[in-house]
């Protein structure tokens, strides 16, 4: 029973660590995108095809 348990307390923990990684991740390429697409916003009228 013993040994259940622990492998049950290593997968949760591995479980949020890796969830607040993704969360940091995602967070930051939102922020990054939306920097990127308002530079692109900013400067469509010097763009000429």
């Amino acid at each position: 029973m013993e040994k259940a348990y622990l492998t049950m307390k290593n997968s949760g923990a591995s479980s949020i660590t890796l969830g607040i990684i993704v969360l940091v991740v995602g967070v930051a390429t939102g922020i990054l995108a939306i920097v990127n697409g308002a530079k692109l916003l900013k400067h469509k009228k010097e763009i000429t095809f």
